[in-house]
């Protein structure tokens, strides 16, 4: 027999190969339970779906901030949307009930992140406005939309862009804060997310709404900051207009 056989069919580097077969199976049962922690258990038309491996045990995580998390979440991880079902079938897709632009369906589904600003290093909030910061501005090559009109999907003004919000972190600008008009009189500011923005030198184009859809816009609490949960209300009204804006959009192209 030859150096590390255990007998004339087995040795030592066959024995390692068998090691590592198991180590590595055991590895990816761990992570795809672990990935459970989050979007299970499913809920159905059918039931509850688990999937496999089952949903495991709740863990706690110690947070940042000195609060914990636990994973799977006892309460429900998602919005319930405001819609119907198109069909009886289980497959059917979902049609919104009332203002399509706020029924969580679609490009406007959200869903519930903590309700507090996202924090750098030294805990302040991330995303502020541009007016709050000294040393910081718009580059002299780039056009700077402060004063600039703000106009919807047909060019018509909706309002004026009177100052942007900056991600200290990533060093980008996030969202536009725009005034405006209300139907019942007076003016409000909202916000625009800046994927959603066309900055130009004449102005700034948002083809997601129309002028009169952006006094719905969600608001947010405080004027220095705009909180995980806001966000993810703001996103997800502008998202939704991208195919409820008006009735055509839903519309198949041929």
């Amino acid at each position: 027999m030859g150096t590390g056989a255990i007998t004339a069919y087995v040795d030592v580097a066959q024995l390692v190969l068998y090691a590592f077969w198991i180590f590595f199976a055991g590895l990816l049962y761990y992570l795809i339970r672990e990935n459970h922690r989050e979007g299970y258990p499913m809920d159905t038309d059918r039931g509850v779906i688990e999937g496999w491996p089952p949903v495991p045990a709740p863990k706690t995580y110690r947070l940042a901030d000195g609060s914990t998390l636990q994973a799977p979440r006892n309460e429900a991880p998602h919005a319930t949307p405001n819609a119907q079902k198109v069909y009886r079938s289980g497959a059917s897709p979902l049609e919104p009930v009332g203002n399509p632009l706020t029924a969580g369906v679609g490009p406007g589904a959200w869903t519930p992140r903590p309700d507090h600003a996202d924090l750098d290093h030294h805990g302040l909030p991330k995303i502020v406005p541009l007016s709050s910061l000294a040393g910081y501005g718009v580059s002299e090559r780039d056009p700077d939309p402060r004063g600039q009109p703000l106009m919807d999907a047909y060019g018509d003004t909706a309002g004026t862009v009177r100052d942007l919000w900056i991600d200290r972190g990533e060093m980008l600008f996030r969202y536009l804060e725009a005034e405006v008009p209300l139907a019942a009189g007076g003016t409000r500011r909202v916000l625009v997310p800046m994927p959603f923005a066309r900055v130009t030198r004449r102005g700034v184009q948002v083809h997601a709404l129309l002028a009169e859809q952006f006094e719905g816009v969600p608001a947010v609490k405080a004027n220095d900051r705009i909180t995980l949960l806001e966000e993810e209300r703001i996103g997800a009204y502008y998202g939704a207009g991208t195919l409820y804006a008006e009735p055509n959009r839903a519309e198949p192209l041929i």
